[in-house]
């Protein structure tokens, strides 16, 4: 039994070392002094400081946080909307509905990227920044509704009769009853939602106009030819502030599921 506990924690640790060894490596040379990302010369914060006073870097990330907070804005009320009537209410369709809905979730992203270009291309839309938040906002959708249904799925389902056998109108019952109990969830999802728009390569970059570049884009154009120290920290800080939301996501959620149970 110890044997084979050893084995399987080997195996762990192993696996863990193949998944987060690149990153250890890419903080390291995120402080290295060398403008060579390929030798060590002594340490310094001096890129984290560079890559702040970036005008093109600064550009980018105002577009990226234009992007994230429109595309989790319209996700977090059409999400919301969505998950509640698939989860409450029968009508034809449904069920092809509700598979279709959470198709952005499966498909590759270079599948969504090019079917978005060619559609666009169709109705005769010129590329923008809103090109690129119209197409976050699919995806977005999505991730909020999955989350938020996962909630609805645990939840009384007569609450809102009971609020309406009191007296409550319909809008009422929804604001002020069900909204508060999905309230951990949309949270949650939104952040899922915002992560994965600040992360996004493909789909922003097939969708991006003229002038319009997000932070993912801006990055690759200059890896292309070698990876700068500046670049290594900002991958660094981008990675803290993903992981960042994703632990807020889910003690937030933790703390909804205990709360509910006591």
């Amino acid at each position: 039994m110890f044997s084979r506990i050893s084995w399987q924690s080997l195996f762990s640790l192993l696996i863990f070392g193949f998944m987060y060894l690149p990153i250890l490596v890419l903080g390291v040379y995120s402080v290295n002094q060398s403008p060579n990302s390929a030798q060590w010369s002594g340490f310094t914060l001096d890129w984290y400081i560079k890559f702040f006073n970036d005008s093109r870097i600064l550009s980018a990330l105002s577009d990226s946080l234009t992007v994230a907070f429109c595309a989790v804005g319209i996700s977090a009320v059409v999400g919301t909307l969505m998950a509640v009537g698939l989860a409450r209410y029968q009508f034809p369709g449904k069920n092809l509905y509700q598979g279709t809905a959470y198709l952005p979730m499966i498909i590759p992203d270079i599948a969504i990227a090019v079917a978005t270009l060619v559609f666009l291309a169709v109705i005769a839309v010129p590329l923008s920044l809103w090109t690129i938040v119209a197409a976050h906002g699919v995806f977005c959708l999505s991730y909020v509704a999955f989350v938020v249904s996962t909630r609805l799925v645990n939840l009384n389902p007569h609450l809102e009769e009971a609020a309406l056998d009191l007296g409550a109108t319909p809008y009422q019952a929804l604001v002020r009853v069900l909204l508060p109990e999905l309230m951990p969830a949309i949270v949650s999802g939104c952040l899922l939602a915002f992560v994965l728009s600040m992360d996004d390569f493909l789909i922003s970059s097939f969708t991006a106009g003229g002038g319009a570049t997000t932070l993912p884009i801006e990055i690759f154009s200059r890896i292309r030819t070698s990876v700068r120290p500046d670049i290594n920290a900002l991958s660094i800080v981008l990675m803290l502030v993903s992981g960042g939301a994703a632990v807020l996501a889910e003690v937030i959620r933790d703390r909804s599921e205990k709360k509910r149970f006591r």
